[in-house]
């Protein structure tokens, strides 16, 4: 009978390395904070030229795609319309992912030992399996 993969490396291994690290992971991911500072007044992009600074807010971007989809609205097959309303759109996303910030939340250093002991070891077992067993031939 074949294990983990199709190989001889043993069903054992597959699912205790798949149950250590789907908790380590989640206990990993369950102890990150997101936040972001994404508003209207957020400077998202900024560039000087010709001796002044500029900001691009995210509620400049939304001045673009307003036009790139009134002519789409207007003619369809307008190619400015949508490069308008796609790099618009890309800034913003662009702009959203940028603010986000991640923090770990606080946790005593056996917290984190367990968290990493289990997701690595869990990947190292669950990976093991994965991989042919040497079988030992007989003299």
């Amino acid at each position: 009978m074949k294990g983990a993969g199709g190989t001889s490396g043993g069903l054992g291994h597959f699912f205790i390395g798949l149950i250590m690290m789907c908790g380590g992971f989640y206990m990993l991911l369950n102890a990150i904070t997101v936040t972001s500072n994404f508003g209207m007044s957020m400077r998202l992009y900024g560039f000087s030229a010709m001796g002044g600074n500029y900001n691009i807010t995210s509620g400049m971007v939304m001045i673009p795609f307003m036009f790139g989809v009134g002519l789409i609205f207007y003619n369809s097959r307008n190619i400015f319309g949508w490069i308008l309303s796609l790099g618009a759109i890309t800034g913003l996303i662009f702009g959203v992912i940028s603010s986000i910030r991640f923090s770990f939340k606080t946790m005593t250093s056996f917290d984190l030992i367990v968290i990493l002991v289990l997701a690595m070891g869990g990947l190292g077992l669950f990976l093991r399996s994965l991989k042919a067993l040497d079988e030992k031939l007989p003299d």
